[in-house]
Parts: structure tokens; C-alpha cells; sequence
């Protein structure tokens, strides 16, 4: 997996590359925020492993850009000099950081972090196709909503995106439903260019 590593010291951004190959993935390096930003808009990184305090966009604004724009979610890695205070960690996790690392960054904490992080990522992808699915009921069409309800399927889409829907009978349907309840009524059946569809 790519994994994007923001570091602005040199030597620094070489041990974070080769623990990052270390444990199995691709490093993709970037000395300061603001490129990694517009990295992130050309490719698609679920990984980030960003120094705290870097030229131009710093990792916190770094996470909170990430956090506010839509798509697949992005795990966080935040490193700090500083270590993890209780002040630095309350605004890490305000701005959306999933896990810290210590300067200098340990290679076998880091691995570890980073299956987390896999792990994590995986269950993600995993509720993401089950929320895709939409219950419905073979007989009467009825979905069911998040709270374990069942709706008309029209009232179901109204709620949640505006949407109104028209009704009408296509023609296998008029065909194979209509015209046999029609006949069974001993009706004449309309020409077949006037299905009131």
C-alpha cells in the first residue's frame, strides 16, 4: 500500500521511508505540507504518516484539509518532537489525527501502527459495501431504513435525497399483468397503442 510520509528534515524523511519499505509498503515522500496537500488531490493515499510541525500547511491543518473533503477515509499518523502531551494529544484528536508517534520515530512502533492502520482500513471497506446494500422485500417492495423500518421504497429515497417519483406500468408488466386482469374481467382490451401509461 502507498503510504505518504511528510517529513521536512532530510535525514529524518530517509529513516521514515525505510521503516515505511520496512513494514511492507511504499513510501512516497514529501517535505512539507502544502505539496503533500496537492499530492493528495492527484493520488490516493489511505496512509498518512505526517511530521507535526512542517513549512507552509502543518500536519494538524494537514488532517483537518483531509478530513473535510469527501471520499475513502484516510488513516493518520501524526509524529511529534514533542512527544504526546495531554494538550497536543486534545488538539490532535480535535483535528481528526488517528495515531502518534514519538520523534525519532521507532521502526518496529511504526510497523505496528501501520498494520493498525491496514486493519482498520479493511474493516472501513468492509461496513462501506454493507451500507451499500439496500434491503427490500420480494413481495411488496418495502426497504428498510436505518432505524430497521420498513417504507415504500418512494418514501424511503423522498427522505433522504428529495427525491418524487411518477408511477406508471411499463410494458411487460401492462402485458403480463394488466391485459390478463383486464380479460379475467371480461373487459375489452384498449388497442395497444393506448396503454394509459
Amino acid at each position: 500500500m502507498k503510504v505518504l510520509a511528510i517529513e521536512d528534515g532530510a535525514v529524518a524523511a530517509l529513516q521514515l521511508a525505510a521503516a515505511i519499505r520496512a513494514a511492507g509498503h511504499e513510501p512516497i515522500s514529501e517535505a512539507d505540507g502544502t505539496a503533500a496537500w496537492h499530492r493528495m488531490q492527484a493520488e490516493t493515499f489511505r496512509i498518512v504518516v505526517c511530521d507535526w510541525r512542517l513549512p507552509g500547511i502543518d500536519g494538524l491543518d494537514l488532517c483537518r484539509l483531509i478530513r473535510g473533503r469527501s471520499g475513502d477515509y484516510v488513516y493518520f499518523i501524526l509524529v511529534s518532537v514533542a512527544g504526546v502531551t495531554r494538550e497536543n494529544r486534545a488538539a490532535a484528536l480535535e483535528a481528526g489525527v488517528d495515531d502518534f508517534l514519538a520523534k525519532p520515530v521507532d521502526p518496529d512502533e511504526l510497523g505496528m501502527r501501520l498494520r493498525v492502520a491496514e486493519r482498520i482500513l479493511g474493516l472501513t471497506e468492509k461496513v462501506e459495501r454493507l451500507e451499500s446494500f439496500l434491503p427490500i422485500c420480494s413481495y411488496c417492495k418495502k426497504v428498510r431504513n436505518d432505524r430497521k423500518y420498513w417504507q415504500q421504497i418512494e418514501a424511503y429515497f423522498r427522505d433522504r435525497s428529495g427525491t418524487r417519483f411518477s408511477h406508471g406500468i411499463c410494458p411487460q408488466c401492462y402485458e403480463s399483468i394488466i391485459v390478463p386482469q383486464i380479460k379475467a374481467l371480461g373487459l375489452n382490451q384498449p388497442p395497444r397503442g393506448e396503454n394509459p401509461s
